[in-house]
């Protein structure tokens, strides 16, 4: 008899899941499901128009950062900076592009020599991102988020004269 009561516990100790209700077993898998997305990765890169969305995710952030690149170089095309002395400096940009495809700066490194020859140079970036054709944002899992970039950028002015 106490081998039978001992086999019926141990059966109702494993069938507790079995009693479960079917919201609970979907929040456990949703769960772990969230538990093994890598969130610091995204499954596509931001892409501009005539960048090919089935290649891959290499290859789309190439053809996003040199489409990025090249309509920043055409916009800063319009402005002629000019300063007192030679300047050779590397800045770094961060920005994001929002889950609506606009680009926002959100931080950039702030190199004295260049803010005090060029005091413009800030808001000449920020005008020229604001105005490029907006990419189609990043996604995960099918959903468009939000997904930060760091451009390096290499300024060399000469001096006036």
């Amino acid at each position: 008899m106490r081998i039978l009561t001992l086999c019926c516990s141990f059966f109702l100790l494993l069938s507790c899941d079995w009693l479960a209700t079917p919201e609970s077993r979907t929040q456990k898998l949703v769960e772990d499901e969230l538990r093994g997305i890598d969130w610091n990765d995204v499954d596509q890169y931001p892409l501009f128009e005539g960048c090919d969305e089935t290649a891959s995710k290499t290859d789309q952030r190439l053809c996003f950062e040199s489409t990025l690149l090249e309509n920043l170089s055409t916009s800063l095309q319009d402005f002629r900076f000019t300063s007192d002395t030679d300047l050779q400096s590397t800045i770094h940009i961060d920005f994001m592009v929002e889950s609506t495809g606009e680009l926002q700066v959100v931080e950039m490194q702030n190199d004295s020599a260049l803010q005090g020859q060029i005091p413009q140079f800030r808001e000449v970036i920020i005008k020229s991102l604001r105005s490029m054709p907006r990419p189609e944002p990043a996604l995960k899992r099918g959903i468009p988020v939000r997904s930060r970039f760091r451009l390096p950028m290499e300024i060399t002015t000469n001096r006036n004269g």
